[in-house]
């Protein structure tokens, strides 16, 4: 038995929670800017749009950067390379808190966003194996309830709290709890070598694998058409809806909870049915876009069919992890940098989907637009498990990767 399952469940799970506490961070600081937009143009004499382009710049840094800061760092030491990312994270938002110009928090936030795209291509592995055996889903699970924590809870904390001091002080704080987590990883993350992590040799051969490449395909298809409206759910429900400013915060907080809910069914069935968990999950989300608007006119369809939407998105995440993880076993933090950039690219592009259809045609169809990478995400995904089915791709990739060995 290696020396990473060689310890107790307690101290297994110690590890994997300090990683998940870490996400949280990390997923905090990437939403943060959506709540203090307006405070930080007004800060730099800037409208509130023009300020938005912190976001774009900080996802596109996130999906061109992933996969060439992971295949620069395949050999280094995970312990070693998680404490650097933090002290740049730290550093990073410091920088934030005393920016004195605009084009200086961009150069902070780059700095941020380079944290986040080596931190987010190696973790979903590294808590695969930090885990205690046979605990793999619950520790995705884990991850992903953090991620949904981040929205639910880290995205109003951190506005109140540049409401009340400022949103320098919010960057500042976040910092501060990089701070922590550093220390904690010092203190309990063992020393975890780079293994079967990849290395640029390894990307001809992922990129030949039909199945990883239609999971990717899948990946930001889903991706696209989720960011498309949920980017602008909130103009959506107070524009078109109709519906207060106060119920479109308590709609994002109950697709928060929602979901933490699908992350908790995910890692009780996560296991025994991915393929499955998926291509319904996909479904689920492209029937929500699709009878959205028609909703609308009811407080309460809104609320069940945003929760429904919120629950199958965290499945259809967390699933998407599993796959590539299983697909790629040879090269799993090369796959996942692959897929950390593509998820980002699809964040992106959604985004700026979304803006089109607001700008050229109405928020209303926001939906409407947003179904239609969704249905193509269920084709893709109905056609990719009939192809290779679950069972026999898992085989078929792992006997891959043993051959190459």
């Amino acid at each position: 038995m290696s020396d990473l399952l060689a310890v107790s469940r307690k101290v297994a799970w110690s590890r994997v929670l300090t990683l998940a506490v870490a996400a949280f961070v990390f997923n905090t600081t990437e939403y943060i800017p959506v709540g203090l937009l307006s405070d930080i143009g007004s800060s730099f004499g800037l409208a509130s749009s023009q300020a938005g382009i912190m976001m774009t710049v900080y996802a596109w840094i996130v999906a061109l950067m992933s996969l060439p800061l992971m295949l620069a760092t395949s050999q280094v030491n995970r312990r070693t390379l998680l404490i650097v990312l933090f002290i740049l994270f730290a550093g990073s938002h410091l920088l934030s808190f005393f920016a004195w110009n605009f084009d200086v928090l961009l150069i902070s936030r780059a700095g941020v966003a380079l944290a986040h795209a080596l931190f987010w291509s190696i973790t979903a592995s590294l808590a695969v194996r930090l885990a205690p055996a046979g605990k793999r889903a619950q520790a995705l699970s884990l991850l992903a309830m953090a991620t949904a924590l981040a929205s639910v809870l880290g995205l109003p904390l951190g506005r109140v709290i540049g409401q009340f001091a400022g949103w320098r002080y919010t960057f500042l704080i976040i910092g501060a709890a990089a701070l922590v987590l550093l220390w904690m990883i010092i203190r309990v993350m063992p020393s975890v070598k780079s293994e079967q992590g990849g290395s640029v040799k390894n990307l001809p051969t992922l990129l030949r694998r039909p199945a990883l490449m239609s999971l990717y395909a899948v990946t930001v298809a889903i991706v696209t058409a989720h960011f498309t409206a949920f980017t602008y759910i909130e103009s959506f429900v107070v524009q078109v809806a109709g519906f207060t400013e106060g119920f479109a915060t308590l709609l994002l907080f109950l697709i928060g909870i929602a979901g933490i809910a699908g992350s908790v069914i995910f890692s009780r069935m996560g296991d025994q049915r991915p393929a499955q968990m998926l291509t319904v999950s996909i479904g689920v989300i492209s029937v929500c876009l699709l009878i959205l608007l028609a909703v609308s006119v009811s407080e309460y369809g809104t609320i069940a069919v945003s929760m429904l939407w919120g629950m199958a998105f965290m499945i259809v995440g967390m699933s998407l992890q599993m796959k590539v993880l299983t697909l790629a076993p040879d090269a799993t933090d090369v796959a996942m940098a692959l897929y950390s950039g593509i998820v980002n690219i699809g964040i992106g592009a959604g985004a700026l989907l979304g803006n089109k259809v607001s700008m050229d045609l109405s928020v209303s169809s926001v939906g409407y637009i947003a179904a239609i990478p969704a249905i193509a995400a269920l084709i893709g995904s109905v056609a990719m498990f009939r192809k290779w089915p679950s069972r026999t791709v898992e085989t078929g990739q792992q006997m891959g990767a043993k051959s190459e060995a």
